[in-house]
């Protein structure tokens, strides 16, 4: 048995297909439990009374071609613990199945709407779901930011009645291989865990701007790809990762003395990247040599 007061939601976003799920409770590593997704097929939430066999078994469902609604109902009536459960799941095409068992502990509840199930349990107040389904259709932007916005109108309306501990999110394409994510982020434990959720999406999104930024070297596309790297290290300015590989590529492109600036800053950071310079070959970093003289010169 695993006892996840929770609120969380499930949803699809209407123009690319991506299919996501977010959650945050008063629970240690409340997503191992709790947030499910398979690219294309579907995205599941479990919790009150957490069994998470719940997850693989409807997103299998829904892969074999069984409805949400069918598949979370067969799954239900052979579950003698479903008074207890609360589960929602949402496919690639039509509306959510959601469940919220008689016995779930007060408050308890949910609400739909387009291509989205919100739900909550053992809240401080019946408006948490409510809130997070009007956060959720008055959202602007991609799939991640709309269910911060959901997260952060529960926490706003009172939130989990034990308070926070852990939260998660996990963003899949609207096609692709089992394993692939969009986003796939957790925080375990934490006194602020939406707030450590955000910090870690924007790094999410800065570190994805740096792997488009590897993929355009590897392409020889050096100029778009030093816009990348540029981009990643405003994102996180105190990554020194980031702001190497930035400098790295500003250099490359002919700023000479602004790409020197960053890595030598990334250096003062982390001395280790004055080794790996000596190392880089120009497949894999294009001026990496030069960058390394110039520095050992001054």
């Amino acid at each position: 048995m695993v006892r996840t007061g929770t609120y969380s939601i499930v949803a699809r976003d209407p123009d690319t297909g991506e299919l996501g799920a977010a959650v945050q409770s008063h629970w240690f590593s409340v997503g191992s439990i709790v947030t499910w997704a398979r690219p294309g097929v579907g995205a599941v939430v479990t919790q009150s009374i957490a069994e998470p066999a719940y997850g693989p078994r409807l997103l299998d469902a829904l892969a074999a071609g069984a409805a949400p609604q069918a598949a979370l109902d067969a799954l239900l009536a052979d579950d003698g613990a479903a008074g207890y459960r609360q589960i929602a799941v949402v496919g690639p095409a039509g509306g959510p199945a959601v469940h919220t068992g008689p016995a779930c502990i007060a408050f308890a509840g949910h609400a739909t709407g387009d291509g989205f199930s919100a739900q909550a349990n053992m809240m401080a107040s019946e408006e948490v779901w409510p809130a997070m389904a009007r956060a959720f259709a008055a959202a602007a932007g991609p799939l991640p930011a709309r269910l911060m916005a959901a997260l952060r109108a529960a926490e706003a309306a009172g939130g989990d009645a034990r308070g926070r501990q852990s939260a998660a999110m996990v963003v899949v394409p609207a096609s692709g291989e089992p394993w692939q994510r969009t986003v796939d982020l957790r925080v375990e434990d934490h006194p602020e865990p939406l707030d450590e959720l955000a910090r870690l999406l924007v790094l999410h999104d800065a570190y994805a701007l740096a792997t488009e930024g590897d993929d355009l070297t590897g392409e020889g596309r050096h100029a778009e790809a030093a816009e990348r790297y540029r981009a990643a290290a405003a994102l996180a300015p105190g990554n020194h990762e980031l702001l190497f590989w930035a400098g790295l590529a500003e250099f490359t492109q002919g700023d000479r003395e602004a790409g020197l600036a960053k890595v030598r800053k990334a250096v003062a950071l982390q001395p280790g990247w004055r080794e790996l310079l000596g190392r880089l070959g120009p497949d894999i970093a294009p001026g990496a040599g030069a960058v390394h003289a110039a520095l050992e010169l001054r």
